[in-house]
């Protein structure tokens, strides 16, 4: 159990570590050598222009003294710009983003304060610790719950503080809620003219012998929306295309390094071997044999991109079909088609840097097998994983180190050595443990079928926050062995669970402690730095950078992964509210990560991140139901703790609490959720007369015809269907002959649009 002492050293290497990576960071950027890897936002925007424009040493090295003693304006400069202004420069998705850790502020900030004031002086002015035999515990226990004696009655200011707290984490997600809601619904209203306020995807395009897919749609649309639709784009099956391409994208780039190399040093030939990555086979002139594999790679993608274009099986029962109004796509897409749910299914498309383009061409019932076995595998995975998790956390302490290897106990008892293993090593190799994590999550997510990288997002971070909240947080405070925890679960009846949980809470606080420091504390600091960004583009500008394209292409500026990062922010919600009642001590750490994460992450999104796609927020009702989790959670742990401490009188008290918060969730869902899933008709009315009267000329056809090909087709031939330029004939024709006047319904043979 870490000491008081412990936590210390913790504290001195992590800010230490934190201080390190900020200073060389802050260097760095001085350099014009770095500037496209702490400032590609400003490059892509077209606003900043390299100051390397010749080798001499002034632009590449920073020689001004002035700017050194400046070093830390990034900070104040990080939170100058105002919202308004940041959500123009970065988007919605993006703002929003940095105002989860300002909530975390706002919500933990006067937690913190007041759990301080109240609930330290009654836990600490206990001796019952002190008095309990054979019992090992630190200064730090004597500040939690568990130096309070059973069936006190000092357990009723525990429960006037879970109370308080929980009422005014659910005050702030309700302002939190409406402010965005609001912020929304304004962003939709005021942004400019893009594809998807017009377009929608529609799938699982029934069959017809008679028709084309691309026939069988512009009929569909024509009978069924004759006043509002305008054009349509078929989707194709181009995902080997797609392979081909990258791979000769990749070949391109081992020609160019190799070419490089060569021109560097004429006498030396470049040779490479055919095998496995290079590692054994004949080796072969390098220029040669990548001349030829791209030859013969692109060979292979002329004969692929002519089959993808001229077969009709290529073209999947999908399309993204376009309206005359924002009006006419937002009924489309929120409506049922025909009274078969299942066929001419309706939704709004993604913008086009959104689209994943590969799951377009997975069949309605391949999709729901997909899901459903993903669904089992991650139900293994969540539970069975705790086995090597906890066997790392085992090892990763002065007992387990002993046990493993005996032979470092004298090393390792030694004081520094000791409070460094307690204090920091468990929760470095938690955080080792996950990196891989979020990769694997986001494989499944794609196998299940969604159709944009925003969905895909949110996908993959539920399972991470399902992962987190079973594994990292569960898993870590259960106490016994791997096996052990996981027998603990399945033995255990519902009831029993929270009582199991909420005894081992407050012995884990240091545990978390160390994590917070590692991960959310050096690990902040290390993301402004960018280490991995700064190598790649530093061999690819050495290596592959011959234009100035070439160096804007070698720029890699990121963006906010909503996958990764949102989880991992839940994970100290959930920490906060868990341990504000019962061990505060934990509270000052996570102000401090969500005080430095705020900055850290506007800087990024200032001056760095390059978003893939806007949603325009749509992700935060699942960030508000997560925090809702959380706050259950720690109302049903401190149930289950009380329920231990022989607080009969006062826990029934509790029991109300998770109701209370269940209905205030339910409440707010039915309130602004709605906002976040549907586009009010009014407004799109509103917009679309707008435009009307500013562009009356607007040739909407022309800017929505190729919005939606797919990004292999771009800047190639590509021949769309040839469709009627203004309008749809009074007459629909159709190519049904086999049904004749056999099949009356809105898609007859003929039908009169108007009368």
């Amino acid at each position: 159990m870490a000491s008081l002492q412990d936590i210390g050293v913790a504290a001195g290497i992590n800010c230490l570590t934190a201080v390190i990576f900020l200073m060389v960071f802050a260097i760095l950027r001085l350099q014009p050598l770095n500037d496209r890897i702490y400032f590609p936002k400003w490059y892509l925007k077209g606003i900043r222009a390299s100051p390397i424009s010749s080798g001499s040493l002034k632009k590449i090295v920073n020689l001004d003294p002035k700017m050194y003693l400046k070093f830390w304006n990034w900070m104040p400069a990080a939170l100058r710009m105002p919202e308004p202004e940041l959500i123009d420069h970065a988007g919605l998705d993006s703002a929003v983003y940095i105002r989860i850790y300002l909530l975390g502020l706002k919500i933990f900030f006067p937690i913190t304060i007041l759990a301080f004031v109240v609930l330290v002086p009654v836990n600490w002015t206990n001796n019952t610790l002190e008095e309990l035999k054979d019992v090992t515990f630190s200064d730090l226990d004597k500040l939690s719950i568990s130096n309070v004696p059973d069936g006190s009655s000092r357990f009723w200011v525990h429960i006037g503080m879970i109370y308080v707290f929980s009422f005014w984490t659910m005050y702030k997600l309700y302002k939190e809620y409406k402010i965005i809601a609001t912020m929304r619904l304004h962003f939709l209203a005021s942004e400019s003219r893009r594809p998807d306020q017009y377009t929608v995807l529609v799938k699982n395009v029934p069959a017809d012998p008679d028709e084309s897919v691309s026939e069988h749609v512009d009929h569909f649309f024509v009978v069924n929306h004759p006043d509002h639709y305008l054009t349509h784009q078929v989707v194709y099956n181009a995902n080997r295309l797609a392979t081909l391409v990258e791979t000769k994208k990749s070949l391109r780039n081992w020609l160019t390094y190799y070419q490089n190399k060569y021109e560097r040093d004429p006498l030396n030939k470049p040779t490479v071997k055919t095998g496995f990555w290079g590692l054994w086979g004949q080796r072969v002139d390098a220029i040669n044999y990548y001349a030829a594999e791209i030859s013969k790679l692109s060979d292979e993608e002329d004969s692929e991109r002519e089959k993808v274009t001229s077969d009709p099986k290529a073209i999947i029962p999908a399309a993204f079909v376009s309206f005359k109004s924002r009006w006419g796509a937002a009924v489309c897409a929120q409506t049922q088609q025909t009274s078969n749910p299942t066929i001419w299914f309706t939704e709004w498309a993604p913008e086009p840097r959104d689209v994943y383009w590969r799951n377009l061409a997975i069949p309605y019932v391949e999709l729901n097998v997909r899901r459903f076995l993903m669904t089992v595998a991650l139900f293994f995975l969540v539970f069975f994983f705790m086995i090597p998790i906890t066997i790392v956390q085992s090892i990763a302490n002065i007992e387990g180190i002993e046990k493993v290897l005996p032979f470092l106990k004298p090393v390792i008892e030694a004081k520094i050595i000791k409070s460094f293993i307690q204090g920091f090593l468990p929760g470095i190799a938690l955080k080792i443990f996950l990196i891989l994590l979020p990769t694997l999550l986001m494989f499944m997510s794609k196998i299940e079928g969604f159709t944009s990288l925003s969905s895909l997002e949110r996908r993959s971070a539920s399972k991470y926050h399902k992962f987190i909240l079973v594994n990292v947080f569960l898993g870590s405070i259960v106490a016994g062995t791997a096996l052990q925890q996981i027998h603990e679960f399945l033995n255990q009846s519902p009831s029993e669970i929270p009582k199991v949980v909420g005894v081992s809470i407050p012995m884990k606080a240091t545990f978390f402690i160390s994590y917070i420091m590692v991960d959310g504390w050096a690990g902040i600091a290390g993301e402004i730095l960018r280490l991995v960004p700064f190598v790649m583009f530093h061999l690819k500008n050495t290596f592959l950078v011959k234009t100035e394209k070439d160096r804007e292409e070698a720029m890699d500026p990121g963006s906010l992964t909503f996958a990764i990062s949102e989880p991992r922010i839940q994970l100290y919600f959930l920490l906060g509210l868990v341990y504000a009642p019962v061990s505060p001590i934990l509270l000052p750490f996570i102000v401090v990560f969500f005080a430095f994460a705020y900055v850290v992450f506007r800087h990024q999104v200032i001056n760095v991140y390059d978003q893939k796609y806007e949603s325009g927020a749509s992700f935060w009702p699942d960030v508000h139901v997560r925090i809702i989790i959380g706050l259950v959670i720690s109302q049903l742990l401190l149930l289950g703790l009380l329920s231990t401490k022989e607080a009969g009188v006062t826990t029934p008290f509790l029991i109300a609490l998770p109701l209370l918060t269940i209905w205030f969730h339910l409440f707010c869902k039915g309130r602004f959720e709605s906002a976040f899933v549907k586009f009010p008709l009014q407004d799109a009315m509103i917009k679309d007369t707008l435009e009307k009267v500013r562009e009356p000329d607007l040739n909407l056809k022309a800017f929505l015809e190729d919005a939606y090909i797919h990004p292999i087709f771009k800047g190639g031939e590509f021949e769309k269907p040839i469709l009627d330029e203004e309008s749809h004939p009074i007459v629909v024709a159709t190519k049904r002959n086999s049904r004749g006047s056999k099949r009356v319904s809105s898609e007859s043979s003929t039908q009169l649009l108007s009368t």
